[in-house]
């Protein structure tokens, strides 16, 4: 509970209930993403398609969500409001398709859409805090906000569930539509109105191009990519080897569900509390040497169902502190260009978990070469390797903010 005086010392007033916002906000949008893949199966009868083919639909939206991030390069040179509010805009058009229309087609589209809009929201959110919160404090803002992505999955996606039960599988869509809606009429009255461009205001492909030619962009936005990708490694079979392990794929899915939504949310909280005083550098290279012992960890851990969750609770809490740490920190390696470094993070996660989803089957495969060691034994090496590459590039970041 140490997070509230630190917020409130962080903040003043006007900008303390803008946060409460965003944070609701977010957690609209990522309930959107995340609901899909438990309901998925339902989903697909309530369309009357297969799994393979509502594959199709999750690839198609990943391969649009990979270019969505840069639509957010307005927000370096209309605004941070006018970002904001495009990506609301995106949300909710997105939303309502499938809504007034539901297809396989609009389906398709609305998956695609409230991602990109997703994509559009959080880089100029988070380019508006950098603007308005020291960096000294920086931290503990961002971690606030990024509370929406958890309490997504806490509450989000259960009430989701419960709205599928009880009217059926189209339920969510008009209401996280209208929650979007609502969230943009109040961003809109809220927020300060954006600062008029000025003449000499530079080009979005300059922006562009100083992202691609500053070493310490490049290095930062190396360091998310790595770290997604290790996390995916493990993230994307967890579930096989639980079920390999102990049989119980249905009752051990769902426990590690809720160890994943509360190990992000303790991972919010510690970054929260503990990385502005640490310094954001030294943050993000504790949270990756962390990481990396509980990856470590997990062969030994997992000889047993409880060990197994304990594991996977401590290697999902390291990485997230580590991601959220990454974010102040990012923020203020090229200010100038801030909305822009932002939205090539977001897309170089992204690409990070492409990685990571394309090399961790195969990775997982080769643990049959060695029936001495635990199923993920060669995962979790791999997901080490590729943290240690990041240290290396962390080692090249040049110090931001006065660290």
């Amino acid at each position: 509970m140490q997070l509230k005086p630190q917020i409130a010392r962080a903040l003043e007033h006007p900008l303390r209930i803008q946060i409460i916002a965003f944070t609701a906000t977010r957690t609209v949008l990522n309930t959107m993403h995340r609901m899909i893949y438990p309901f998925l199966a339902v989903f697909g009868r309530g369309l009357g398609v297969d799994l393979v083919v509502l594959s199709l639909a999750l690839s198609f939206r990943a391969l649009v969500g990979a270019f969505g991030p840069f639509l957010a390069l307005v927000a370096d040179r209309k605004g941070r409001k006018t970002g904001m509010l495009l990506g609301l805009f995106i949300f909710v058009f997105g939303a309502g398709l499938v809504t007034f229309k539901p297809t396989y087609l609009t389906f398709l589209l609305t998956l695609a859409l409230t991602l990109i809009g997703k994509y559009v929201f959080d880089p100029s959110l988070q380019a508006y805090i950098g603007d308005r919160v020291s960096y000294r404090r920086r931290g503990t803002v961002m971690a606030a906000t990024e509370i929406g992505w958890s309490l997504s999955f806490i509450l989000g996606v259960p009430l989701v569930g419960l709205l599928i039960a009880r009217i059926g599988w189209m339920a969510p869509f008009p209401l996280l539509g209208l929650l979007g809606f609502i969230a943009f009429g109040l961003l809109a009255w809220m927020l300060p109105r954006d600062p008029a461009p000025t003449i000499d205001m530079p080009t979005l492909w300059e922006n562009f191009r100083g992202v691609l030619t500053s070493p310490p962009a490049l290095a930062g936005l190396s360091i998310g990519l790595l770290i997604s990708t290790a996390n995916e490694i493990v993230n994307l079979i967890f579930g096989v080897w639980l079920e390999d392990s102990f049989g119980m794929k249905i009752a051990a899915l769902g426990a590690a569900s809720a160890v994943i939504g509360l190990s992000e949310l303790s991972g919010e909280l510690m970054v929260g509390g503990f990385t502005d005083r640490l310094g954001k550098l030294r943050a993000v290279m504790l949270g990756v040497l962390l990481n990396s012992l509980a990856a470590l960890a997990l062969p030994y851990l997992g000889r047993s169902l409880m060990g197994a969750l304990a594991g996977l609770f401590c290697f999902y809490v390291t990485f997230e502190f580590t991601l959220v740490s990454c974010i102040p920190l990012m923020t203020e390696i090229l200010p100038s260009a801030r909305a822009t470094l932002m939205a090539a993070n977001v897309a170089g996660l992204s690409l990070g978990r492409a990685l990571g989803a394309l090399l961790s089957p195969q990775i997982y495969g080769l643990s049959g070469l060695f029936p001495s060691l635990p199923g993920i034994s060669v995962s979790a090496l791999a997901a080490v390797l590729f943290n240690l590459l990041a240290l290396i590039m962390l080692r090249n970041l040049v110090k931001v903010g006065g660290e």
